[in-house]
Protein backbone atom coordinates (compact mmCIF):
# COMPACT_ATOMS: atom_id res chain seq x y z
CA UNK A 1 0.00 0.00 0.00
CA UNK A 2 2.91 2.39 1.00
CA UNK A 3 4.29 1.90 -2.55
CA UNK A 4 1.36 2.11 -4.05
CA UNK A 5 0.80 5.83 -2.59
CA UNK A 6 4.45 6.57 -2.87
CA UNK A 7 4.30 5.75 -6.84
CA UNK A 8 1.15 8.00 -7.18
CA UNK A 9 3.16 10.52 -5.49
CA UNK A 10 5.48 10.95 -8.82
CA UNK A 11 3.41 10.24 -10.98
CA UNK A 12 1.44 12.96 -9.59
CA UNK A 13 5.03 15.21 -9.43
CA UNK A 14 6.09 14.44 -12.66
CA UNK A 15 2.52 15.66 -14.45
CA UNK A 16 2.86 19.14 -12.29
CA UNK A 17 6.46 18.70 -13.56
CA UNK A 18 5.29 18.80 -17.45
CA UNK A 19 2.20 20.85 -16.70
CA UNK A 20 4.97 23.44 -15.53
CA UNK A 21 6.70 22.85 -18.64
CA UNK A 22 4.24 23.36 -20.69
CA UNK A 23 2.81 26.79 -19.50
CA UNK A 24 6.10 28.04 -19.47
CA UNK A 25 6.38 26.78 -23.14
CA UNK A 26 2.99 28.73 -23.70
CA UNK A 27 3.98 31.87 -22.17
CA UNK A 28 6.53 32.19 -24.64
CA UNK A 29 6.42 35.03 -27.30
CA UNK A 30 7.85 35.38 -30.45
CA UNK A 31 8.61 38.54 -32.91
CA UNK A 32 7.89 37.26 -36.51
CA UNK A 33 9.95 39.34 -39.57
CA UNK A 34 9.18 37.84 -43.29
CA UNK A 35 12.23 38.68 -45.65
CA UNK A 36 11.37 38.21 -49.04
CA UNK A 37 12.94 38.44 -52.96
CA UNK A 38 10.44 38.75 -55.80
CA UNK A 39 12.13 39.12 -59.64
CA UNK A 40 9.51 41.85 -61.42
CA UNK A 41 10.77 40.64 -64.77
CA UNK A 42 11.27 43.52 -66.58
CA UNK A 43 8.77 46.13 -64.82
CA UNK A 44 9.64 49.00 -67.44
CA UNK A 45 7.46 52.00 -67.91
CA UNK A 46 6.28 53.28 -71.38
CA UNK A 47 8.97 55.89 -72.21
CA UNK A 48 11.78 54.79 -74.10
CA UNK A 49 14.33 56.48 -71.93
CA UNK A 50 17.38 54.17 -72.84
CA UNK A 51 17.66 54.38 -76.67
CA UNK A 52 18.07 50.29 -78.10
CA UNK A 53 17.78 49.01 -74.89
CA UNK A 54 14.59 50.27 -74.05
CA UNK A 55 12.64 50.50 -77.15
CA UNK A 56 12.06 47.23 -76.68
CA UNK A 57 9.49 47.91 -73.69
CA UNK A 58 8.09 51.07 -75.48
CA UNK A 59 4.57 51.77 -77.58
CA UNK A 60 6.82 51.40 -80.56
CA UNK A 61 9.27 48.45 -79.59
CA UNK A 62 8.24 44.69 -80.64
CA UNK A 63 6.08 44.31 -77.75
CA UNK A 64 3.85 47.11 -77.62
CA UNK A 65 4.50 47.76 -74.68
CA UNK A 66 1.43 50.53 -73.54
CA UNK A 67 -0.12 51.94 -70.72
CA UNK A 68 -2.46 49.65 -70.48
CA UNK A 69 0.01 46.69 -70.55
CA UNK A 70 2.14 48.59 -68.04
CA UNK A 71 -1.16 49.48 -65.88
CA UNK A 72 -2.22 45.25 -66.15
CA UNK A 73 1.52 44.42 -65.07
CA UNK A 74 1.84 46.52 -61.48
CA UNK A 75 -2.02 45.55 -60.66
CA UNK A 76 -0.89 41.75 -61.27
CA UNK A 77 2.62 42.52 -59.28
CA UNK A 78 0.83 44.49 -56.38
CA UNK A 79 -1.81 41.09 -55.85
CA UNK A 80 0.96 39.03 -56.18
CA UNK A 81 2.71 41.03 -53.01
CA UNK A 82 -0.11 41.67 -51.11
CA UNK A 83 -0.54 37.34 -50.76
CA UNK A 84 2.98 37.70 -49.05
CA UNK A 85 1.71 37.33 -45.83
CA UNK A 86 1.70 34.10 -43.26
CA UNK A 87 -0.60 33.46 -39.80
CA UNK A 88 2.50 34.71 -37.78
CA UNK A 89 2.85 38.10 -40.26
CA UNK A 90 -0.56 39.05 -41.50
CA UNK A 91 1.21 42.67 -42.47
CA UNK A 92 3.61 40.96 -44.72
CA UNK A 93 7.16 40.82 -44.97
CA UNK A 94 9.27 43.00 -43.23
CA UNK A 95 11.61 43.59 -46.32
CA UNK A 96 10.90 43.03 -49.64
CA UNK A 97 14.20 42.39 -52.24
CA UNK A 98 13.56 43.25 -55.97
CA UNK A 99 14.99 42.67 -59.36
CA UNK A 100 14.37 43.75 -63.05
CA UNK A 101 12.67 47.02 -62.08
CA UNK A 102 13.92 49.84 -64.40
CA UNK A 103 13.67 53.19 -62.10
CA UNK A 104 12.47 54.24 -58.67
CA UNK A 105 9.32 55.19 -60.36
CA UNK A 106 8.02 52.18 -61.37
CA UNK A 107 8.46 51.08 -57.78
CA UNK A 108 6.60 53.90 -56.83
CA UNK A 109 4.02 53.09 -58.50
CA UNK A 110 3.94 49.31 -57.21
CA UNK A 111 4.02 50.19 -53.62
CA UNK A 112 0.76 52.78 -54.59
CA UNK A 113 -0.90 49.59 -56.20
CA UNK A 114 -0.11 47.17 -53.39
CA UNK A 115 -1.55 49.25 -51.06
CA UNK A 116 -4.72 49.78 -53.08
CA UNK A 117 -5.02 45.97 -53.85
CA UNK A 118 -4.97 45.53 -49.73
CA UNK A 119 -7.83 48.07 -49.18
CA UNK A 120 -10.33 46.33 -51.93
CA UNK A 121 -9.42 43.65 -49.74
CA UNK A 122 -10.39 45.29 -46.71
CA UNK A 123 -7.22 45.08 -45.02
CA UNK A 124 -5.15 47.81 -43.89
CA UNK A 125 -2.72 49.68 -45.71
CA UNK A 126 1.01 48.26 -45.50
CA UNK A 127 2.97 51.70 -46.77
CA UNK A 128 5.75 50.59 -47.87
CA UNK A 129 9.21 52.51 -48.46
CA UNK A 130 11.22 52.63 -51.52
CA UNK A 131 15.33 52.17 -51.81
CA UNK A 132 16.41 52.58 -55.32
CA UNK A 133 19.60 52.97 -56.70
CA UNK A 134 20.48 53.09 -60.87
CA UNK A 135 22.73 50.51 -61.60
CA UNK A 136 25.12 50.42 -64.66
CA UNK A 137 23.51 47.63 -66.26
CA UNK A 138 23.45 47.95 -70.54
CA UNK A 139 19.78 47.32 -70.61
CA UNK A 140 19.14 49.63 -67.42
CA UNK A 141 17.56 47.19 -64.83
CA UNK A 142 18.10 47.63 -61.25
CA UNK A 143 18.18 46.12 -57.90
CA UNK A 144 15.69 47.61 -55.18
CA UNK A 145 14.48 47.03 -52.20
CA UNK A 146 10.72 47.91 -50.30
CA UNK A 147 10.16 47.56 -46.76
CA UNK A 148 7.40 48.57 -43.88
CA UNK A 149 9.08 50.73 -41.67
CA UNK A 150 7.01 49.33 -38.71
CA UNK A 151 9.05 46.57 -38.58
CA UNK A 152 12.07 47.39 -40.25
CA UNK A 153 13.77 50.57 -39.13
CA UNK A 154 16.17 51.79 -42.13
CA UNK A 155 20.03 52.90 -41.30
CA UNK A 156 21.52 52.93 -44.42
CA UNK A 157 22.30 51.95 -47.94
CA UNK A 158 25.47 51.36 -49.62
CA UNK A 159 25.97 49.98 -53.47
CA UNK A 160 28.81 48.24 -54.89
CA UNK A 161 30.26 47.85 -58.09
CA UNK A 162 31.02 44.32 -59.74
CA UNK A 163 34.04 44.66 -62.14
CA UNK A 164 35.69 42.48 -63.77
CA UNK A 165 39.50 43.13 -64.43
CA UNK A 166 40.38 40.86 -68.05
CA UNK A 167 36.52 42.89 -69.01
CA UNK A 168 36.78 46.54 -68.61
CA UNK A 169 33.61 46.86 -70.41
CA UNK A 170 31.97 44.66 -68.76
CA UNK A 171 28.18 46.02 -67.12
CA UNK A 172 25.75 44.58 -64.98
CA UNK A 173 23.53 44.99 -61.94
CA UNK A 174 25.03 46.86 -58.78
CA UNK A 175 25.03 44.87 -55.54
CA UNK A 176 22.84 47.07 -52.98
CA UNK A 177 23.25 46.53 -49.07
CA UNK A 178 20.31 47.90 -47.09
CA UNK A 179 21.27 47.66 -43.00
CA UNK A 180 18.16 47.91 -41.05
CA UNK A 181 16.64 47.35 -37.34
CA UNK A 182 14.49 44.62 -36.80
CA UNK A 183 13.76 44.42 -32.96
CA UNK A 184 16.81 45.01 -31.36
CA UNK A 185 19.02 43.45 -33.99
CA UNK A 186 20.61 44.86 -36.82
CA UNK A 187 20.70 43.32 -40.11
CA UNK A 188 22.17 43.90 -43.36
CA UNK A 189 20.54 42.30 -46.64
CA UNK A 190 23.17 42.44 -49.81
CA UNK A 191 20.00 42.63 -52.75
CA UNK A 192 21.29 41.07 -56.30
CA UNK A 193 20.73 39.91 -59.72
CA UNK A 194 24.05 38.21 -60.69
CA UNK A 195 25.15 38.06 -64.36
CA UNK A 196 23.14 36.03 -67.05
CA UNK A 197 24.21 32.58 -68.22
CA UNK A 198 24.04 34.46 -71.41
CA UNK A 199 26.54 32.52 -73.67
CA UNK A 200 26.07 29.17 -71.41
CA UNK A 201 26.10 28.19 -68.50
CA UNK A 202 29.88 27.18 -67.91
CA UNK A 203 31.08 29.82 -69.62
CA UNK A 204 29.64 32.42 -68.22
CA UNK A 205 29.96 30.97 -64.69
CA UNK A 206 33.11 32.74 -63.69
CA UNK A 207 30.92 36.27 -63.90
CA UNK A 208 28.64 34.73 -61.26
CA UNK A 209 31.68 33.78 -59.02
CA UNK A 210 32.97 36.84 -59.46
CA UNK A 211 29.44 38.37 -58.05
CA UNK A 212 29.36 35.63 -55.29
CA UNK A 213 33.12 36.83 -54.12
CA UNK A 214 31.74 40.28 -54.11
CA UNK A 215 28.97 39.67 -51.79
CA UNK A 216 31.42 37.70 -49.56
CA UNK A 217 33.69 40.64 -49.30
CA UNK A 218 30.62 43.14 -48.23
CA UNK A 219 29.69 40.29 -45.95
CA UNK A 220 33.08 40.10 -44.52
CA UNK A 221 33.56 44.16 -44.60
CA UNK A 222 30.42 44.33 -42.27
CA UNK A 223 31.65 41.86 -39.63
CA UNK A 224 35.08 42.98 -39.52
CA UNK A 225 32.86 46.47 -37.87
CA UNK A 226 30.04 44.27 -36.27
CA UNK A 227 31.21 40.86 -35.41
CA UNK A 228 27.62 39.40 -34.17
CA UNK A 229 25.65 41.27 -37.43
CA UNK A 230 23.32 39.23 -39.34
CA UNK A 231 23.46 39.13 -42.89
CA UNK A 232 21.31 37.92 -45.73
CA UNK A 233 22.60 37.26 -49.33
CA UNK A 234 19.46 37.49 -51.68
CA UNK A 235 18.63 37.70 -55.38
CA UNK A 236 18.15 36.12 -58.91
CA UNK A 237 21.61 34.57 -58.45
CA UNK A 238 21.38 33.24 -62.03
CA UNK A 239 22.84 29.73 -60.44
CA UNK A 240 21.53 26.83 -58.20
CA UNK A 241 22.43 26.58 -54.87
CA UNK A 242 24.61 23.60 -55.65
CA UNK A 243 26.27 25.75 -57.82
CA UNK A 244 30.24 26.81 -57.65
CA UNK A 245 29.51 30.58 -57.25
CA UNK A 246 26.80 29.88 -54.15
CA UNK A 247 27.88 26.31 -52.89
CA UNK A 248 32.17 26.99 -52.78
CA UNK A 249 32.77 30.69 -53.37
CA UNK A 250 29.94 32.31 -51.25
CA UNK A 251 30.13 29.18 -49.26
CA UNK A 252 26.50 28.74 -48.66
CA UNK A 253 26.06 25.35 -46.46
CA UNK A 254 22.72 22.96 -47.32
CA UNK A 255 22.67 22.31 -43.79
CA UNK A 256 22.70 24.59 -40.56
CA UNK A 257 24.55 22.41 -38.57
CA UNK A 258 28.19 23.23 -38.20
CA UNK A 259 27.74 26.60 -39.96
CA UNK A 260 30.12 29.62 -38.34
CA UNK A 261 29.09 32.55 -37.44
CA UNK A 262 30.91 34.11 -40.42
CA UNK A 263 29.54 31.44 -42.65
CA UNK A 264 26.69 30.93 -44.72
CA UNK A 265 23.23 28.44 -44.78
CA UNK A 266 20.99 28.43 -47.72
CA UNK A 267 17.47 27.05 -46.61
CA UNK A 268 16.62 26.77 -50.37
CA UNK A 269 19.08 24.22 -50.91
CA UNK A 270 16.74 21.17 -49.67
CA UNK A 271 13.65 23.18 -51.45
CA UNK A 272 15.42 22.25 -54.93
CA UNK A 273 15.99 18.96 -54.15
CA UNK A 274 12.17 18.20 -53.33
CA UNK A 275 11.50 19.41 -56.92
CA UNK A 276 10.86 23.07 -55.87
CA UNK A 277 12.09 25.66 -57.86
CA UNK A 278 11.10 29.42 -58.74
CA UNK A 279 11.59 28.91 -62.21
CA UNK A 280 11.25 26.54 -65.47
CA UNK A 281 12.97 25.55 -68.81
CA UNK A 282 12.10 22.16 -70.59
CA UNK A 283 10.82 20.42 -67.84
CA UNK A 284 13.39 21.29 -65.43
CA UNK A 285 13.33 23.24 -62.22
CA UNK A 286 15.88 25.86 -61.04
CA UNK A 287 15.79 27.30 -57.53
CA UNK A 288 17.55 30.53 -58.53
CA UNK A 289 15.84 33.01 -56.16
CA UNK A 290 17.81 32.39 -53.38
CA UNK A 291 17.70 33.70 -49.50
CA UNK A 292 21.01 32.78 -47.76
CA UNK A 293 21.43 33.46 -43.93
CA UNK A 294 24.55 33.76 -42.37
CA UNK A 295 25.41 32.04 -39.15
CA UNK A 296 24.59 35.10 -36.99
CA UNK A 297 21.12 34.29 -38.01
CA UNK A 298 21.28 30.79 -37.05
CA UNK A 299 19.35 29.78 -33.48
CA UNK A 300 22.73 27.24 -32.48
CA UNK A 301 25.02 30.70 -33.10
CA UNK A 302 22.77 33.66 -31.80
CA UNK A 303 20.49 32.08 -29.26
CA UNK A 304 16.78 31.95 -29.10
CA UNK A 305 16.10 35.48 -27.72
CA UNK A 306 18.23 36.98 -30.59
CA UNK A 307 16.78 37.25 -34.50
CA UNK A 308 17.05 33.73 -36.03
CA UNK A 309 16.04 32.21 -39.01
CA UNK A 310 12.74 29.40 -38.70
CA UNK A 311 11.96 28.77 -41.86
CA UNK A 312 12.05 29.04 -45.82
CA UNK A 313 9.24 29.03 -48.50
CA UNK A 314 8.67 29.58 -52.05
CA UNK A 315 5.50 31.61 -52.81
CA UNK A 316 4.19 29.51 -55.57
CA UNK A 317 0.59 30.88 -55.57
CA UNK A 318 -2.25 28.91 -57.59
CA UNK A 319 -2.55 32.32 -59.14
CA UNK A 320 0.60 33.13 -60.34
CA UNK A 321 0.95 29.49 -62.36
CA UNK A 322 0.00 28.71 -65.78
CA UNK A 323 -2.75 26.85 -66.10
CA UNK A 324 -2.73 24.59 -69.41
CA UNK A 325 -0.60 23.94 -72.53
CA UNK A 326 3.36 22.92 -72.04
CA UNK A 327 3.93 25.59 -69.16
CA UNK A 328 1.36 24.76 -66.99
CA UNK A 329 2.51 24.70 -63.44
CA UNK A 330 5.18 26.89 -64.23
CA UNK A 331 5.32 30.66 -63.60
CA UNK A 332 2.85 32.82 -65.55
CA UNK A 333 4.93 35.41 -67.10
CA UNK A 334 4.36 38.92 -68.83
CA UNK A 335 5.03 37.30 -72.46
CA UNK A 336 5.95 33.95 -74.01
CA UNK A 337 7.19 32.65 -77.41
CA UNK A 338 6.24 36.65 -78.18
CA UNK A 339 2.87 36.43 -77.38
CA UNK A 340 1.29 38.93 -74.59
CA UNK A 341 0.15 36.84 -71.58
CA UNK A 342 -1.05 39.12 -69.01
CA UNK A 343 0.83 37.27 -66.43
CA UNK A 344 3.01 38.36 -63.20
CA UNK A 345 6.85 37.34 -63.60
CA UNK A 346 9.07 34.20 -65.04
CA UNK A 347 9.93 33.95 -61.41
CA UNK A 348 8.18 33.14 -58.44
CA UNK A 349 8.89 34.91 -55.27
CA UNK A 350 10.83 33.40 -52.19
CA UNK A 351 10.68 34.24 -48.84
CA UNK A 352 12.28 33.13 -45.14
CA UNK A 353 10.81 33.96 -41.40
CA UNK A 354 13.27 35.27 -38.89
CA UNK A 355 11.61 35.62 -35.42
CA UNK A 356 12.95 36.54 -31.67
CA UNK A 357 11.69 35.37 -28.48
CA UNK A 358 10.33 38.48 -26.38
CA UNK A 359 10.50 38.52 -23.13
CA UNK A 360 7.29 39.58 -21.51
CA UNK A 361 7.58 40.59 -17.31
CA UNK A 362 6.22 38.28 -14.96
Amino acid sequence: MKRIFLLSILVIAFCAGLCAQDNQAQKKKYQVFGVAFYNLENLFDTINGNGTYDLEYSPAGAKKWNGMKYRNKIENLARAIAAFNTPSTPNGPAFIGVSEIENRAVLEDLVKAVDDRLRSEGRQPWNLRVVHHDSPDRRGVDVGALYNERYFKFINVSNTTLTIPDNPNFRTRDQMCVTGRMGSDTVSIIVNHWPSRLGGQEQSSYLREAAAALSKHIADSIWNLRPNEGVIVMGDLNDDPFDKSCAKVLGASKKAKGVQPHGFFNPFWSLLDKGIGTLAYNSAWNLFDQIIVSGTLLEQNAGPTSLHFTRAMVNNFDFLKDTEGTRQGYPRRTFASGMYLNGYSDHFPTEILLRREVKTRK
